[in-house]
């Protein structure tokens, strides 16, 4: 099943942010690989695709789990966490409809 993954970045989080990406990025691409990624990305500050020193306020992404809970842990092993970025993530059941 897909699973939507909201997370929240505490304020100024964006140093600690540009220093993780990489290893965030890495496990994206392993779900993309694996053909269980739907989208992910960055929730800018500003109405900008790039909202330089603003930052972002957190993180979408919405992939394939077997499980809540398999969603859950694979949202808690996230490398921003260990950076200090997220403050918050939400996982909830996602259903895609369209387009189909």
């Amino acid at each position: 099943m897909w699973f939507v993954i909201f997370a929240e970045d505490h304020e100024d989080s964006l140093a600690a942010r540009k220093q993780a990406r990489p290893a965030h990025l890495e496990r994206l691409k392993a779900l993309q690989a694996d053909g269980r990624l739907l989208v992910a990305g960055p929730c800018p500050a500003i109405a900008e695709k790039d909202p330089g020193a603003l930052g972002f306020t957190g993180s979408v992404v919405i992939a394939e789990f077997d499980s809540l809970e398999q969603a859950q842990q694979w949202a808690n092993d996230d490398p921003y966490w260990a950076a200090g970025v997220y403050k918050k993530a939400t996982v909830k059941p996602f259903n895609a409809v369209l387009p189909d």
